[in-house]
């Protein structure tokens, strides 16, 4: 048809990052929730620690009016969103490394960028269902009080969104540590345990000794509990915290920047080559 009417066939567009991130993004909610034993082992595992050291805890937390249940919840709520993004995208990219699936993906159109969208993106659809799961037993069974204002609800939303997007980020970068698929797991487990005994999830902050505030300090999960905490607990709480107030101006910068320094960490360590030997 082109040659009789003397015009070339006009190239075909190459579809647009963002169209293909989208399409991957259903494919990846897809897999994830076809895997029962991975949506219910990473949506267990922070709601049995929250029954357990619920059950465990009680009364008021050290020098506060605060029940310590309430400070647990708001904790745990960050470890949480930690699992369902990075150790849940770290082990599921070792996995698909292994597997072959990197390989093929690589020989699509698609690129990192798309990949790294979608990936987010069904971290976030995850990390808000477990949100709402937690939610909703720290308010059935341990009398968590829900923001009161809008300006708590807005502080709420922002700590989440950001933690999302830090934490999917990191897992992505942080997949290239594993060597294999079935050493994922605990190459994985290891910084997430670790930094939930210092970051003040199931203790008072600054109840713990002063160099692992120092340590804990320096990546998120720290920050993402204390943004939860100012969301959900009275301002007199702010005492407690090792400022003496909520930071939320500090909070949103550290937040933010761990945001920008995980996906230039993906960009750095995700290889396409890699999956290809």
């Amino acid at each position: 048809m082109g040659d009789r009417s003397g015009l070339r066939p006009r190239p075909q567009r190459m579809p647009s990052i963002g169209r293909v991130a989208v399409a991957r993004a259903g494919i990846e909610l897809k897999c994830y929730f076809r895997n029962r034993q991975a949506v219910i082992f990473t949506f267990a595992l922070p709601l049995v620690l929250l029954l357990i050291f619920g059950v465990i805890y009680s009364g008021d937390a050290p020098g506060t009016h605060t029940p310590m249940k309430q400070v647990l919840i708001a904790g745990i709520i960050a470890s949480g969103i930690m699992s369902t993004t990075f150790s849940s995208l770290a082990v599921a990219i070792a996995i698909e490394r292994d597997d072959g699936t990197l390989r093929r993906l690589a020989a699509t159109p698609m690129s990192p960028a798309s990949y790294f969208l979608a990936k987010v993106a069904q971290a976030f659809v995850t990390g808000v269902l477990e949100t709402v799961v937690l939610l909703t037993v720290g308010v059935g069974l341990f009398g968590l009080h829900l923001p009161n204002t809008a300006a708590r609800w807005f502080t709420f939303a922002w700590v989440v969104v950001l933690s999302i997007v830090a934490c999917s980020f990191l897992g992505i970068a942080y997949s290239r540590v594993a060597p294999n698929a079935r050493a994922a797991a605990p190459v994985v487990q290891l910084p997430y345990l670790a930094l939930q005994l210092v970051s003040g999830v199931f203790f008072v902050f600054t109840s713990l000794p002063g160099f692992m505030q120092v340590v804990a300090g320096c990546f998120p999960l720290k920050w993402m509990a204390q943004g939860l905490r100012s969301a959900f607990l009275s301002d007199s709480f702010q005492r407690s915290e090792a400022a003496g107030s909520w930071e939320h101006g500090r909070t949103a910068l550290i937040l933010g920047g761990w945001c920008v320094a995980g996906l230039l960490l993906s960009l750095t360590a995700f290889k396409w080559e890699r999956a290809k030997k």
